[in-house]
């Protein structure tokens, strides 16, 4: 009997620690991304984004970050996500690497801005470039 106890158990704590699966982009947000880059051709995914752009930031959802560069724009896919993200009014602080800026599998930290309290993170993905053909 205590084996089989020790068993479920197990079994329970191991299926607490599954991953789940990414939830789909709303149709909004697919919407709005794909407006963001109409023209646009997706280039060599980087894994750090220039240090000045950090700042020019765009939520698109709780999976994707959009920076602005005059008419480049850069695209990073939460690795896993970011369920906070998007659904209130949470803001990503992030910390640069001294030269590279962000870069894909740096921590982001999640905060509260009107408590400056930490709720969450989220994990970079690589910078893709889109610009228009031909220019």
């Amino acid at each position: 009997m205590r084996n089989l106890c020790l068993l479920f158990v197990s079994a329970a704590a191991l299926a607490g620690c599954a991953t789940q699966p990414p939830q789909p982009r709303t149709i909004e947000a697919e919407q709005r991304l794909q407006s963001l880059l109409a023209g646009k051709v997706a280039g060599a995914p980087r894994s750090c984004l220039p240090p000045h752009l950090s700042s020019n930031m765009m939520v698109v959802d709780r999976h994707t970050i959009l920076f602005r560069d005059g008419s480049r724009t850069w695209r990073s896919d939460l690795r896993g996500g970011c369920g906070l993200l998007g659904s209130s009014n949470y803001v990503i602080v992030t910390r640069g690497l001294g030269f590279e800026g962000l870069c894909s599998g740096q921590v982001a930290r999640l905060a509260d801005p009107s408590t400056g309290m930490i709720v969450g993170s989220c994990v970079w993905g690589d910078f893709v470039p889109y610009t228009r053909p031909g220019g």
